[in-house]
């Protein structure tokens, strides 16, 4: 077996680090092998080291073009990512590797119609191939078309059951659904199988998630609430108005919280202890958790003291959101 190979099984394996110690082992024997050195700005990039990755990659082929277009791509660099798929192409138009990067890209940069054409002729260079399939189905699910999303995955899957693209793709699927349940249940199988593949961050979705959702919900509801209750000297009944929709703010809230937590159980819990950021994540749970009960005392009593604190917990709240994203 050559470096590259098992280099390869290592990086299959989840092990990036032994795959990258596998494929330097191989390059100090044969410093220029072009298969090795692509290698290498591959797993640099699955370990998230884009620009390593790019540095590494100076080669002209077009197997470096598509690994210099997937590290340009994670850079958030679409413009240059599309350019290098392009060129993948142009050297090599009968393999589907280019079409398939291009497709992302496209996708990323909010190009669904082009991107879907791209999928597609990656499909058409193997209708069964199940990295495009998976390409056509994620492009798909960006562009909101969840049930060809569903179809795409689907046939992935009858292709190749255990594939780890397609049973995350499956899980997601779930989670936009809010089926937190099947969602949770397919990420901790594949935990399970693929432990080198999944973060911590993926586990917690449902306490992140219902983070990002409260802070769009409080941090309209609550000023609106405020809103209505200043309108109070031109029109009186809208004080009662107010609490009227404090009242559905913080049900609609409850409600949601209770929606994604109850199905999933402990296990996104423990998985977002294992996370950076713990304590801004604790202060927003409970910042959260204070301006709902806030606004149900205030639809309850009517008095501005409860409205006020929960203006200030929702105000927290969105502060501890800019603190996640430093």
């Amino acid at each position: 077996m050559t470096a590259a190979s098992r280099a390869r099984l290592l990086a299959d394996l989840g092990r990036y680090a032994a795959a990258e110690e596998e494929i330097r082992i191989g390059l100090a024997a044969a410093p220029g092998d072009p298969e090795l050195l692509v290698l290498l700005a591959a797993v640099l990039r699955l370990q998230r080291r884009h620009e390593e990755a790019l540095a590494a990659n100076t080669l002209t082929g077009a197997a470096a073009c598509v690994e210099r277009a997937e590290s340009l791509l994670a850079l958030g660099r679409t413009p240059e990512a599309i350019g290098s798929a392009t060129e993948a192409i142009g050297l090599r138009p009968a393999e589907p590797d280019g079409y398939r990067v291009l497709a992302r890209a496209r996708a990323a940069a909010g190009e669904f119609g082009t991107a879907r054409d791209a999928a597609r002729q990656a499909l058409a260079l193997g209708p069964r191939s199940v990295p495009s399939l998976l390409v056509l189905a994620e492009v798909e699910r960006l562009a909101g078309r969840t049930r060809a999303a569903a179809r795409a995955t689907r046939a992935a899957l009858a292709e190749d059951p255990e594939s780890p693209g397609g049973r995350w793709l499956i899980a997601v699927l779930n989670a936009e659904r809010l089926h937190v349940g099947e969602a949770m249940r397919g990420l901790r199988a594949l935990a399970a199988d693929h432990p080198g593949r999944i973060e911590g961050t993926a586990l917690a979705w449902p306490v992140l998630g219902l983070l990002a959702g409260l802070r769009r919900g409080l941090g309209v509801g609550v000023p609106l609430v405020v809103a209505v209750l200043l309108a109070e000297h031109r029109w009186p009944p809208s004080a009662g108005f107010a609490r009227a929709v404090a009242l559905v703010v913080a049900g609609v809230m409850a409600g949601f919280a209770a929606r994604v937590l109850l199905p999933a159980g402990r296990l996104p819990w423990r998985s977002l202890g294992l996370l950076p950021r713990r304590r801004v994540r604790a202060v927003a749970l409970v910042a959260a958790a204070a301006s709902v009960t806030l606004l149900l005392a205030y639809a309850a009593t009517g008095g501005w003291a409860p409205l006020l604190l929960a203006l200030g917990a929702t105000l927290v709240l969105l502060a501890t959101g800019r603190a996640e994203r430093m």
